[in-house]
């Protein structure tokens, strides 16, 4: 079981959505809360709301760009020391056909769902290496797990953070070292970011999925989809199913190849 009361947790993404939630869930259990987000009029309401729960600050950082990364991290170094348990959790979604995204769209999905999640992690692991303790939590999607049109890019940057997170977590093992990895693989979430899909399957309240996030970093959960069968039956179906066989079931049954047709997302 990992505590989290007294533990410093850093949370990317942490004034908005699910990273808020978590944030004040972490605050509940007594724990220090260091938020990481692009936009400031959320960190200063986010502030206001959970500044009477607990220990809570916060850094405006655009983690696309790795200098702000890297300058960030050690400001939080000199202030705070170091961290017990990152969340990475930040990203965005661009809901296109791909033929139709242009150069920065991709960078930009690539570099925050991605590159930063390592960018960040290589910043606090090797301290956490250095006191055989700590844990990492990569916010992946289900989309790491199943194809859809129109959101190719953002499929793929899910795909490879769900790899590297998993094989972060071997290499702990491998290297004996008692750090913790867990990845997490929640579907469509209704924090605003997926705004205007229509979906067979149940939308997750973010409350819920967000106290499912807290839950599966204190039972130290490898991998976590959510809900939990889709794991389950994405790989059961890609396993025993023709890819044709698998396309029309997700397709046509489960309907998944259409969510993003009305798609919207957060203004």
């Amino acid at each position: 079981m990992t505590q989290l009361k007294n533990k410093t947790i850093l949370i990317t993404g942490g004034a908005s959505g699910i990273g808020k939630i978590m944030s004040r869930l972490s605050l509940e259990r007594n724990a220090k809360v260091i938020i990481w987000d692009i936009n400031t009029q959320n960190i200063e309401n986010t502030l206001k709301r959970l500044n009477p729960l607990g220990n809570i600050t916060s850094y405006v950082v655009d983690i696309s760009n790795l200098s702000q990364i890297e300058k960030t991290a050690e400001q939080l170094k000199k202030e705070h020391g170091y961290i017990d348990i990152l969340i990475n959790n930040a990203g965005i979604v661009v809901g296109k056909y791909f033929h139709e995204h242009n150069a920065t769209e991709i960078e930009k999905t690539f570099s925050i769902n991605s590159s930063a999640p390592m960018h960040i992690c290589n910043q606090f692991l090797k301290n956490m290496m250095e006191e055989n303790a700590g844990h990492i939590c990569n916010i992946a999607s289900s989309a790491g797990l199943v194809a859809n049109p129109k959101m190719s890019v953002y499929a793929a940057s899910k795909w490879a953070i769900f790899a590297w997170s998993d094989s972060l977590r071997l290499e702990m093992k491998q290297l004996q070292k008692n750090i913790q990895v867990t990845t997490i693989l929640p579907y469509y979430i209704n924090t605003g970011m997926f705004d205007g899909i229509q979906s067979r399957i149940p939308i997750l309240d973010a409350e819920a999925a967000a106290l499912t996030i807290i839950k599966a970093i204190e039972k130290n959960k490898k991998i976590i989809s959510i809900p939990g069968w889709i794991y389950r039956f994405t790989r059961f179906g890609q396993a025993f199913m023709s890819v044709d066989v698998f396309d029309w079931f997700a397709g046509s049954i489960m309907g998944i190849y259409k969510t993003m047709d009305d798609f919207k997302g957060r203004k």
